[in-house]
């Protein structure tokens, strides 16, 4: 009986592939964590986006103003503005939305001071913007026009 030993790998051959394993992990690491970053940000811009659709559909289909009120730099609420005095009161408010559960290192702010995007009854918006920004500084625009169409833009 003979003995084959040339099956299997040696110690010093798995040792060097996970020293090359190491090394590659090490390059992709700062890539993959810019990549999550970016993909954290164009996230809540849809979610963001997507509810600001919703609201528009909501305001249609009641035939009402629906008002999407700024809270601060993570968190919104989504609110029937009966009286059409373009804030949320008592009895008017709606469910509210924090982004930062799942993207921890996005915020948002409105274009201009105040600005909290309402949609009408017929569809119809106050045109605005908001800017949705991550820890890196990377920004991304959603922007609400007149006829309440919702557009995520690169640009300003």
């Amino acid at each position: 009986m003979t003995q084959d030993s040339s099956r299997g790998f040696t110690v010093i051959e798995l040792v060097v592939a996970m020293a090359i394993m190491a090394i590659l992990a090490a390059i992709a690491a700062p890539n993959f964590q810019e990549f999550m970053t970016q993909r954290r940000l164009s996230g809540a811009a849809r979610v963001i986006a997507s509810d600001l659709m919703n609201a528009r559909m909501q305001a249609v289909s009641q035939n009402n103003w629906v008002l999407v009120s700024l809270a601060n730099d993570h968190q919104y609420q989504i609110a029937r503005d009966v009286n059409k005095n373009l804030t949320v009161d008592t009895g008017e408010g709606g469910p509210s939305k924090d982004i930062h559960p799942d993207y921890y290192d996005v915020t948002f702010a409105s274009s201009s001071s105040g600005y909290n995007p309402v949609f009408y009854g017929n569809g119809t918006a106050l045109n605005g913007k908001i800017t949705v920004s991550n820890s890196r500084g990377d920004q991304l625009y959603i922007k609400i026009s007149t006829g309440g169409r919702i557009k995520i833009d690169e640009n300003s």
